[in-house]
């Protein structure tokens, strides 16, 4: 019962599948030892040239170089194949040749007599010419794709990666899409740097197939003579016609084997295959095919040419243009007429009374775009953009802890047709062009060398770029760049702006609407402190009051609990900030300075730390501060926080609790990247490490 069963499970087709390679490679490893029929060396013969063949099919048909990831192996393979019949076939012609030329098989003896004529001298030139064009041309050509692109993919890796995290970062792909992004971009690498090696093995073969040429004629002449007593002109045809059909039916498969490889690793873009590229690239001009035509017809009427069969192509070139004019006159004129029916039919309108419909509320987020960017919002187009924008709005939903308003979007006729506008509750808050159909590769500080393209400048973080065609993309990979398309483009710098104004997208609906979600859960909590304890305007305002420094609100059970412990003490918002950014402290310095590690910050001169205590305690606010204190201070905190992000560490002052808030809001404007963190917020298993010192010396 056990063995029936263990049988069962083995013949199962997973099982099959799994026993299929280990099988197929026994068994062509063992035709080397063991002696084969002339019928079954003309199956394996038959099987391998139906496998080149099929291999060159599936490499016309692929899309791009990934899909037919398995080639490097399937290359190895197959030259196994054919050595290994090499062998098979040359012990059955030395064993066998003198009886007649069909010892070897008819497969040998149609390759050797009917395909070369019978003709030894013919055949040694087919095969060396057949010989040259797969390892000289097809494979040395094939092997230096495959090199150069090996060795700019992996070049390219860094760039292609940080675009990968700039994507994730922006919301436009989720961790499950980046990791397989990345996954791509390795097998990449892996492809061709297999493919490089890969090229070898052919190269090998060709080797392998002139050595075994010259062997197999040696010693067909010596086992003719001295074994079988023929003629030295008798044993030199027999055994070397069968020898050359021998070669002949290994070389044309290799050959074909050598094309494949060719055209899976000289496939530039994944739009088609190969039939299709060519013929809408090459045979898509009607009057390159024209004037194609009137040259070769120009040609045909030079006396001594052969008039006919230039006339026939050029009738057929000018045959060609004409139906290729004809079709895209037909798509044409579809388009205007469906353009025509889509339009909407203008009536006159009636004259009416204005109403309150008339009066339209103001959009929270709005995106204006120039016509030439409307196909990448077009829903009916499938636009990029909306894609990337509603993953923009999930990732700031997820990262800050509420959801945005919609993006209201919409084409403005008055930009420049390449520029957007992006505008909050009707003011422009930000701007740019983009160039759908090109890329933008930006400088992240260290390429090793410039580009053609159009100069720019990154819209969201201001880095120097370049717009450039898609030709040049691998190119810009390799030296360094980040490379995005014109709808990532646009959707990074709405997220920027998005983030920076995260404040200001909060408003009172946001604030409702979040706080009946935290209900949901915790329906008690909310309703002893909202409208119980604080009204929402407050709630309101110390939640704005964290978006603005950069702090987020997704830990609302917490904030939450803060505001209910101190609500009894005090409404002022700005005090119940302080409060929450100390509960919050653990999550506020892990932000800044991921891990366990040292907390590295720039704080104040005692004496300075002194006078601004007392400004506080006399004026309340930053109107205290001598003006000269004021902007030395500004000058020695923005140089500080310089050296600090020089150094590759987030700019952060530490400071007393009582001058937090006045040192945030007086340096925001002037230093945005610094982050002012409070002595309370520091978590006591954190180490802090002072590196400068503002109205001091550096330590």
């Amino acid at each position: 019962m056990n063995d029936s069963l263990n049988l069962r499970a083995l013949a199962s087709p997973e099982n099959l599948r799994m026993l299929g390679a280990p099988i197929f490679i026994i068994l062509v490893l063992s035709m080397m030892v063991l002696p084969l029929p002339p019928f079954a060396l003309d199956l394996f013969f038959t099987f391998n040239i139906s496998m080149a063949v099929m291999v060159m099919l599936v490499a016309m048909y692929t899309k791009k170089p990934l899909d037919f990831s398995v080639f490097p192996t399937v290359l190895l393979v197959t030259t196994l194949l054919r050595l290994a019949l090499n062998v098979a076939s040359t012990r059955i012609v030395l064993l066998e040749g003198h009886t007649g030329p069909d010892a070897a098989g008819k497969v040998i003896e149609a390759f050797g007599y009917f395909l070369v004529g019978g003709n030894t001298a013919i055949g040694l030139v087919v095969f060396g010419i057949l010989v040259l064009i797969n390892f000289v041309v097809i494979t040395k050509g094939a092997g230096r794709i495959a090199e150069v692109s090996a060795r700019f993919t992996l070049d390219a890796m860094p760039g292609k990666q940080m675009a990968i995290d700039a994507d994730l970062n922006a919301g436009l792909i989720d961790e499950e899409q980046a990791k397989q992004r990345r996954k791509e971009v390795s097998q990449q690498s892996d492809f061709f740097g297999a493919m490089d090696g890969a090229s070898k093995f052919v190269r090998g073969d060709a080797i392998a197939g002139i050595l075994i040429l010259l062997i197999n004629i040696i010693g067909g002449l010596f086992v003719g003579t001295m074994q079988h007593q023929m003629e030295v002109g008798q044993a030199v045809e027999t055994y070397t016609l069968l020898t050359i059909g021998d070669g002949l039916v290994a070389q044309i498969p290799a050959l074909i084997i050598s094309v494949a490889a060719g055209l899976v690793v000289s496939r530039v873009g994944d739009e088609g295959d190969v039939g299709g590229l060519v013929i809408n690239q090459v045979f898509s001009n009607p009057q390159v095919m024209t004037l194609t035509g009137g040259i070769i017809g120009v040609l045909g009427l030079i006396p001594g040419m052969p008039n006919l069969v230039f006339i026939l192509i050029a009738g057929a070139f000018f045959f060609l243009a004409w139906h290729r004019r004809q079709i895209i006159e037909r798509d044409s004129e579809q388009a205007a007429e469906a353009g025509a029916a889509a339009a909407p039919q203008a009536t006159p309108a009636e004259a009416q009374e204005a109403s309150w419909n008339d009066v339209q509320p103001v959009d929270v987020l709005g995106l204006e775009v120039g016509y030439r960017l409307i196909p990448l919002v077009d829903k009916g187009q499938d636009g990029e953009l909306l894609r990337r924008i509603r993953g923009l709005r999930k990732k700031f939903a997820q990262d800050v802890g509420f959801l945005p308003a919609s993006v209201h979007i919409r084409d403005n006729l008055e930009l420049k047709p390449n520029a957007y506008r992006i505008a909050l509750k009707g003011v422009e808050i930000g701007g740019g062009e983009a160039w759908p159909g090109q890329y933008l590769a930006i400088n992240p500080g260290r390429v090793s060398g410039p580009l053609q393209g159009r100069e720019t400048r990154d819209p969201a973080f201001d880095l120097p770029a370049y717009w450039i065609d898609a030709a040049q993309r691998e190119q810009a990979h390799a030296l360094g760049y980040t490379v995005v398309d014109a709808s990532t483009v646009i959707a990074t710098h709405l997220n920027h702006l998005v983030l920076s104004h995260a404040a200001e997208l909060l408003g009172r609906q946001e604030t409702q609407q979040l706080i009946d979600h935290i209900a949901k859960e915790s329906p008690k909590l909310i309703e002893d402190l909202v409208p119980g304890q604080l009204s929402l305007s407050v709630v309101q305002r110390v939640l704005q009051h964290l978006l603005d420094e950069g702090v987020n609100i997704r830990d609302m059970r917490s904030i939450i609990e803060v505001l209910a412990e101190h609500a009894p003490r005090t409404q002022d918002p700005v005090e119940l900030t302080a409060r929450v950014r100390e509960t919050l402290g653990r999550a506020i310095v892990q932000s800044l300075f991921p891990g366990n590690g040292e907390v590295q910050v720039i704080a104040l001169e005692p004496t300075l730390e002194r006078i601004l205590t007392q400004a506080m305690s006399a004026g309340g606010d930053g109107g205290a501060i001598e003006p000269g204190l004021a902007d030395a201070m500004l000058r020695q905190t923005a140089e500080a926080a310089q050296r600090m992000e020089d150094m590759g560490m987030p700019p952060v002052l530490l400071v007393p609790p009582q001058l937090r808030w006045l040192l945030s809001r007086f340096l925001r404007r002037s230093v945005p990247s610094l982050k002012v963190v409070a002595n309370t917020e520091v978590p006591e298993s954190r180490t802090i490490r002072v590196t400068t010192m503002v109205g001091g010396a550096a330590t």
